[in-house]
């Protein structure tokens, strides 16, 4: 049972690195069969076909990791517009995972899958909820302990920094520097420190 649990993980593990790199369409059973030295008997015995195991990538190893470095950062953070900031410049500049050239995960999957696989959409728009929800619960935070001024809006900030994010993604990709994250960056310090009262 260990084995087969450690047999699964590895498949999905991998699976979210090719799906990452080469995007999910592109990213045959033959492919990660072969990186991940599992016999096709073994891919077919953890999950019925490649949308099964897709899913299973999303909510098994994207979900966890959205917890970790969105979600209980913003619902632990006692300075909402100090803690979004440090959030976004870690995962554009130092999260050594999220490559320039390939994107954001998600974005990406958001990009290509939705309109293809119902239920892709709806694992994806649970994980943004759950970000969104999270950013604007820190917000609201902000404001009741009088740090951020009473007429932000939090699902409008919310909105905007995430849709900020994911847009620098994607130009990102065009890029062979990081000056667009980086003035993206400076901008969004900008706009953050504009939420604060006086």
């Amino acid at each position: 049972m260990k084995k087969a649990l450690s047999t699964r993980l590895s498949i999905l593990q991998k699976s979210f690195e090719l799906i990452y790199t080469q995007g999910y369409q592109a990213t045959s059973i033959d492919t990660i069969i072969a990186t991940t030295n599992v016999t096709k008997g073994a891919f077919f015995y953890h999950f019925k076909n490649k949308d099964e195991m897709g899913l299973a990538v999303i909510n098994e190893i994207m979900y966890p990791l959205m917890q970790e470095d969105f979600v209980k950062p913003l619902l632990n953070s006692k300075d909402a517009v100090s803690d979004i900031y440090k959030m976004m410049q870690y995962l554009l500049l130092e999260n050594s995972f999220l490559l320039r050239k390939y994107g954001c995960p998600a974005g990406n999957l958001t990009q290509e899958m939705p309109q293809i696989n119902q239920q892709f959409g709806e694992a994806l728009f649970k994980l943004s909820a759950e970000v969104k929800e999270a950013m604007q619960i820190a917000l609201k935070k902000g404001k009741d302990s009088g740090a951020i001024k009473p007429e932000v809006n939090e699902e409008q900030v919310t909105l905007f920094v995430l849709s900020g994010y994911w847009g620098i993604r994607n130009l990102g990709k065009l890029f062979d520097n990081n000056d667009c994250y980086v003035a993206y960056l400076e901008e969004l310090k900008c706009y953050l420190k504009n939420l604060e009262k006086n």
